[in-house]
């Protein structure tokens, strides 16, 4: 049987741009008629996905999934990390909880997961023509590398050719570059078969007497410098959002509160997208100010981020707004936050027995328990400004909310009620919430109409169609960047 074809992506830091050149390398090989999956067996995120059978993967390679046109799938992704303190996280292997781990406990566990993780991959490689794979961090961590299962460990266990990626727009690239491939043992060194230069500005041509020593030192060819690209593409760091302080001059100001362990802030892509929406993060009180729109967003640790919304002062200016008629929107987390209590009986968060009062904008109770609910929904908006919207999405939380007044902010497909909204303040389980366009639409209008100013003429557009052209837009600057002959060539062997 012949051997499924596999490339894959490291890079010499975090964020050196490897979620974005494996999404484009999903589709070019899907422009190119290959059948083609993504993979990256341990991902730390706090962005995730939901699987149409009620799994969480990392969000990245839900979106590498996209680009590559096949539906996520839980094996590509099946060890997802989930930071909920600065030394632990929740640990998710294939799709479920399997417990919280303080960061010293888990990397004497993972090498027990070496066994899932390769049935994942070889049962994908049984499905797919190619596997685009995507290391972490860097392979050169020699502190970790003993044990590694995502770089070079990985690179080893599946027969992996490396293309290794370093960012040029921090500076330092070829010292990135260099430093990276010489600190990796001859064997590792021999699985490396091209560099990249990624987010290049600028004329290309003056790199190049570097780009021949880079060669020379290094004895690896350079496959391409791939310039710096503005794509309206889901992305994620390993830890935490490359979040911006302030947004575009755009008539309309949206903050969205910067909490500590923020999660999922990809829900607000579709709103940045807005001709009149500017979105921006707001940590401090003063940077909050004054906006059109307040947004709490998801969480991995409800209660603790509470704790710092209210020992910040956050939350006594988000009560002033929302007193002065300012609108108040909850996803997820930030909705458990808008009711009236949050209780964690069983320590599903922490310490059991914990309970913290919220903000008591919205009259619900959240009572925590051990189990997830992960799920995809679909309905029509029903509250306020959202109303007659249809909307789609996942629900990934511990919490089960009890509304006890107000009315429901969507009627899901299902029959079921999804939220709460009372005046001024809403609140959703919904990620996601934005992506069909039309409750972006609809709020962009409302706010257009208190403010005063002219709504957009333009129709909504889905985030997936968005997507999907900023999809061939990637991979059209990324083909024409690298020499694609040489990267199937190496797939070869």
């Amino acid at each position: 049987m012949k051997k499924t074809r596999c490339i894959m992506v490291q890079g010499t830091m975090s964020g050196a741009g490897k979620s974005l050149l494996c999404a484009a390398l999903c589709r070019i090989f899907r422009q190119d008629g290959l059948r083609c999956a993504p993979f990256k067996s341990q991902n730390m995120a706090l962005n995730s996905a939901v699987t149409k059978d009620g799994l969480e993967m990392g969000r990245a390679q839900a979106v590498q999934a996209a680009a590559a046109g096949v539906e996520p799938d839980v094996r590509m992704n099946p060890v997802l990390l989930k930071p909920s303190s600065d030394v632990g996280s929740q640990v998710i292997v294939m799709g479920q909880v399997r417990g919280q781990m303080p960061a010293r406990e888990y990397f004497k566990y993972k090498k027990q997961l070496i066994p899932e993780i390769l049935a994942a991959y070889e049962s994908l490689a049984a499905e797919y023509d190619v596997i685009v794979i995507e290391g972490a961090g860097s392979p050169a961590e020699i502190n970790l590398k003993a044990d590694d299962i995502v770089n070079m460990g990985l690179a080893k266990l599946v027969d992996a050719p490396v293309l290794l990626a370093g960012d040029i727009d921090r500076g330092g690239v070829f010292a990135q570059l260099y430093g990276t491939v010489a600190l990796l043992d001859p064997a590792e060194r021999a699985r490396v078969k091209g560099l990249v230069i990624n987010k290049f500005r600028g004329d290309a041509g003056i790199l190049r007497p570097g780009l021949a020593s880079l060669e020379a030192m290094t004895g690896v060819p350079v496959l391409g410098v791939v310039p710096y690209l503005r794509v309206a593409i889901d992305d994620e760091d390993s830890l935490a959002p490359a979040l911006t302080e302030t947004a575009a001059r755009k008539p309309l100001d949206v903050a969205v509160v910067r909490l500590p362990r923020i999660s999922n802030f990809t829900d607000f892509a579709p709103l940045e997208q807005h001709p009149l929406v500017g979105v921006r993060y707001a940590g401090r009180v003063q940077e909050l100010g004054a906006p059109d729109l307040v947004i709490l967003p998801g969480t991995k640790s409800t209660l603790a981020d509470l704790l710092w919304l209210r020992q910040n002062g956050l939350e006594a200016a988000i009560l002033k707004l929302a007193a002065a008629g300012t609108p108040v929107l909850g996803i997820c987390g930030g909705y458990q936050m808008l009711g009236r209590i949050i209780a964690d009986p069983a320590g599903a968060e922490g310490e059991a027995g914990a309970s913290l009062r919220g903000l008591g904008l919205l009259p619900a109770k959240t009572v925590f328990a051990p189990d997830k609910t992960r799920t995809r929904v679909a309905g029509t908006a029903l509250a306020g400004p959202f109303a007659g919207a249809k909307v789609e999405g996942y629900e990934i939380h511990m919490g089960r909310t009890e509304v006890q007044g107000g009315e429901p902010f969507c009627r899901l497909t299902d029959g079921r009620t999804d939220g709460c909204a009372a005046g001024n303040v809403f609140g959703s389980y919904l990620h996601g919430l934005f992506d069909t366009g039309e409750a972006t639409a609809k709020l962009a209008d409302w706010l257009c109409a208190r403010k005063g100013i002219r709504p957009a003429e333009a129709a909504p557009i889905s985030h997936a169609v968005l997507q999907e052209r900023e999809f061939d837009r990637l991979a059209g600057a990324v083909r024409g960047a690298l020499d694609m002959d040489v990267i199937y060539r190496m797939m070869e062997g």
